[in-house]
């Protein structure tokens, strides 16, 4: 099974031209992005093509209602398509509905996913559905083609711990994982201030059992790769000191550092 780390775009002010050269050197091998607005569509994919990079759609639906929810769904998807993603990661939905609502949604997009073709995770993502462990859990029990995008930084700081006592849910997420979110959570936040910092060892040791385990899990089912995001993100996720706004840590370190932690992990258990 070979590891594959993508760079997001999240935080990154400076232009694609710039950027691009510089994500190919350190390795990356895809982008992780919401689709380009038209007018800047093709250039964004001719970028993709003249760096070799391969491309993860972001989705991030909007509206009022399940109806509102399902048409923003269709209509970033279609907006993507022409960009050839690998796979497309959703945040979907609101947290505030109910079970019956979620299941309604997830129904509908579902139908769209095998229509388009395109794999769908579904990211356990603060503010929508899949905000924390249980309803998840429920949902998944719902649906068997229902596939994650894993962060699990959200749901360590919903459930205000590090998730000792879910193990059994952790491992039923990690069954259905399309795609990881690698980014080190703690019991009060979704992103630890600098995960190279000793007294976050205790987080980054939790979440890298947890990748592991998505891994072991992946390479059983007899896939050919994995695809995982370093995503962290830039202020107010990255701390910041008082009245100066002066970020703790340099965001670009971060996800290069974690993404090198990340091959250097898989490459040690023998996979590449």
């Amino acid at each position: 099974m070979q590891l594959k780390v993508f760079r997001h775009l999240w935080g990154v002010e400076e232009p694609w031209d710039i950027v691009f050269p510089r994500f190919r050197a350190a390795g990356y091998a895809g982008i992780e992005t919401r689709a380009p607005d038209p007018e800047n569509r093709d250039r964004f994919r001719q970028l993709l093509a003249n760096h070799d990079f391969q491309y993860i759609q972001q989705v991030h639906t909007t509206g009022t209602t399940v109806a509102d929810h399902v048409a923003s769904f269709r209509q970033q998807v279609d907006a993507g398509r022409e960009l050839n993603p690998l796979l497309i990661g959703a945040h979907g939905g609101s947290d505030a509905w109910s079970e019956d609502d979620a299941a309604q949604f997830f129904a509908q997009v579902l139908e769209i996913e095998q229509e388009i073709g395109i794999p769908v995770g579904h990211e356990t993502h603060r503010g929508r559905i899949l905000f924390n462990p249980w309803v998840t859990s429920r949902m998944l029990d719902r649906f068997p083609d229902l596939k994650l995008v894993c962060d699990l930084s959200h749901w360590t700081l919903v459930g205000e711990r590090m998730l000792a006592d879910q193990g059994a849910i952790i491992r039923q997420a990690a069954e259905r994982c399309l795609h990881l979110h690698a980014r080190v959570g703690y019991e009060e936040g979704p992103q630890v201030p600098d995960p190279r910092a000793p007294e976050f060892a205790y987080c980054l040791e939790v979440f890298e059992a947890w990748w592991r385990m998505i891994w072991d899990i992946q390479r059983e089912r007899g896939l050919a790769e994995t695809t995982v995001t370093p995503e962290y993100g830039p202020p107010g996720y990255l701390h910041t000191l008082p009245y100066t706004r002066q970020p703790v840590a340099d965001l670009a370190e971060i996800c290069d550092w974690q993404a090198q932690r990340l091959r250097d992990q898989f490459g040690e258990r023998g996979e590449l």
